[in-house]
């Protein structure tokens, strides 16, 4: 699209339409996502930009993502075997799969 402009003139003309771009100095970016795993940004370049009052960001860099473990605990297993009467092994299985208590004692039920 401007191919050939010199960055000096690039920069004058995002400055004329008012967008303003900004270098982040950041060793790492980390997105929180609603499921409760992470996106980890690793070396990553970010650039900030500013156009009409509205903030962008444009980050690249080495990604990888975390997802939560689930805790499970004895006293956790004792529970479901007590309230729905099955095995230890189908008590891990339904808590692992659905990672909470009361919904692997629903589904076991």
């Amino acid at each position: 699209m401007f191919g050939g402009m010199s960055p000096k003139k690039m920069q004058a003309m995002m400055k004329q339409m008012g967008m303003a771009q900004e270098e982040i100095d950041a060793s790492e970016v980390i997105i929180k996502k609603t499921d409760g795993s992470n996106i980890i940004i690793t070396n990553p370049n970010i650039a900030k930009i500013n156009f009409q009052g509205q903030a962008s960001f444009q980050i690249s860099g080495n990604e990888s993502e975390e997802t939560p473990e689930v805790g499970i605990s004895d006293q956790d297993i004792k529970t479901i075997i007590e309230k729905t009467e099955c095995t230890e092994e189908q008590a891990r299985e339904t808590l692992e799969e659905t990672g909470d208590l009361t919904e692997a004692i629903l589904k076991l039920s």
